[in-house]
């Protein structure tokens, strides 16, 4: 049943354009960090002015690619079943270096509002080990996250 499963979307990866594979990459992203802006079930206004600019950041996108990427990404995460489905995607695409940007603008996100939550502690954690890094570089990008708080405040 796996194997059919991995056997179809492998075929409907290699079906789509470069772009839809790239907007595909986008959504999955944006998703994860929806993840993390929605653990602790409060969208801070901090979070929402952010989230926009890191997609910026991170994935490269407009301003307007971006809030467009962000209203898909919100339907598309309520029928996710599990953080699998948008993992897979970043790791079959997204460099280590992709990854630890996607990581940072995580912990960003989970440290706009000034206060880390649990959920948000727990969520970024799960994602780094679905997306195989290593535990020095979530704690490297946890520190930078910090460090890019502090100069903003």
């Amino acid at each position: 049943m796996l194997a059919k499963l991995k056997n179809f979307l492998n075929a409907h990866l290699q079906t789509q354009s470069p772009e839809e594979k790239q907007r595909q990459l986008n959504l999955a992203a944006a998703s994860m960090l929806l993840e993390v802006v929605f653990a602790d079930e409060v969208l801070a206004p901090e979070e929402e002015h952010l989230l926009p600019q890191v997609m910026q950041q991170t994935l490269g996108l407009s301003a307007t690619d971006s809030q467009s990427v962000i209203d898909e990404a919100r339907s598309r995460q309520k029928e996710a079943t599990s953080l699998y489905e948008f993992t897979t995607e970043i790791n079959a695409a997204f460099s280590i270096e992709q990854k630890q940007q996607l990581v940072l603008a995580m912990w960003q996100l989970a440290y706009a509002d000034g206060k880390l939550c649990q959920y948000e502690d727990q969520i970024i954690r799960r994602m780094a080990d679905l997306l195989y890094l290593k535990h020095s570089e979530l704690i490297q990008a946890r520190n930078r996250a910090i460090e890019i708080q502090r100069a903003q405040d």
